[in-house]
């Protein structure tokens, strides 16, 4: 990068992105069979041979974003570009994003933060300065086990043991509670909590009522943590559950919508979570997000980032962002593995982790304009 260069101007197109399941995935708002996701590809010519890429991609009935007129919205955001001017410092030009994009739309947030972060970096898929893209140094992550019949379940966790994870994260919540808990209870007679440890994400399917004695079965399996066990917006049951329940509880869906910094602490201090799941998309990109992580860390709460269904885009920017933390606990990356027609791209899992091999490369990125 040439450090003369100290503001730049871009110009931008979005390419729509639907991208094919390979199954039907089951959460507890319904069975996914694609994702309709967006590239921004920004460019300037102060760096003509350079195009930063980034991904927007509303998960529905989720995120903030996720509306009639999102591409009305994404579309405006890049007519928007050619009055104004971004510094190349990545502290501010993520800072100057926040000032130009509404938080309501947190996903195009993330969109244009990392494409610019990508342009000012080369052009090269390399979002920041970290080791899993340097050094290649891999990221151990969980192997995910969706909702679907206790047979697809069964062999969903047959399949993540024998490719080498030692961390399963399963969704619960799509069929009745006992024949998770069986489901769960076999791996654990298999395998002791020092071999493999197991997380469940309820996504909100318990009630306040019936969430204690669940939590309290569940405990006996060793389980690390339970994401979402009740509905978001329920603080004061959040809080006496996170007091009483015998298995840590990690907080999802509650950060949604939280884009204030003092609400976000004062959300962490009266709920107290053991954990928080950091999904740079739905809350608002790289900068939001690390202040996640900021206030996590000074009231002594754990993390772990994840995606939220992207392509190899977005999935190599949170890697990326992830790796710049010295953190040794497996993150929720394993996702790009669940598409037919994902970009090719550098990122590989094996064994358990998520690799950058520079040697594969990445696939032409193109495709139409919005309409």
């Amino acid at each position: 990068m040439n450090h003369k260069i100290e503001r730049i101007q871009v110009s931008a197109a979005c390419t729509p992105l639907t991208l094919k399941f390979k199954f039907d995935a089951g959460t507890s708002r319904g069975v996914l069979r694609e994702k309709h996701n967006y590239l921004l590809h920004v460019r300037s010519l102060s760096y003509p041979n350079w195009v930063g890429i980034g991904e927007a991609g509303p998960l529905v009935g989720l995120s903030l974003d996720d509306r009639m007129d999102f591409k009305e919205c994404l579309r405006q955001v890049c007519d928007s570009l050619g009055q104004v001017t971004f510094s190349t410092d990545p502290e501010t030009l993520m800072a100057e994003v926040a000032d130009l994009v509404d938080e309501r739309l947190p996903s195009i947030r993330f969109a244009l933060e990392t494409a610019l972060l990508d342009l000012i970096h080369g052009g090269k898929r390399r979002i920041l300065p970290n080791s899993f893209y340097d050094e290649h140094i891999p990221i151990p992550i969980n192997g995910l086990v969706w909702m679907g019949t206790e047979d697809f379940m069964q062999r969903q966790i047959d399949e993540k043991i024998a490719a080498g994870f030692s961390c399963i994260k399963m969704k619960i919540g799509a069929i009745d509670f006992d024949t998770e808990y069986a489901l769960l209870k076999k791996v654990r007679q298999r395998y002791g909590s020092k071999e493999i440890t197991l997380r469940v994400d309820a996504n909100g399917a318990f009630s306040p009522a019936e969430a204690p004695a669940k939590l309290e079965k569940l405990s006996k399996l060793a389980i690390h943590s339970i994401e979402q066990p009740i509905q978001a917006g329920q603080w004061s049951e959040l809080e006496r559950l996170c007091t009483i329940s015998p298995v840590p509880i990690a907080l999802d869906e509650e950060l949604i919508g939280i884009g204030d910094s003092g609400e976000r602490k004062a959300l962490l201090n009266l709920i107290k979570p053991a954990y928080i799941i950091l999904k740079p998309t739905l809350l608002g990109g790289i900068r939001a997000t690390a202040d996640w992580i900021r206030l996590a860390g000074e009231a002594g709460i754990g993390w772990w980032m994840t995606s939220a269904l992207e392509s190899s885009i977005g999935l190599n920017a949170i890697a990326q962002f992830a790796a710049t933390y010295a953190s040794s606990m497996p993150q929720g990356l394993g996702t790009g593995q669940l598409y037919h027609n994902n970009i090719e791209s550098p990122l590989t899992v094996k064994d358990g982790y998520l690799w950058y091999l520079s040697e594969k490369g990445w696939a032409s990125i193109y495709g139409e304009d919005l309409d």
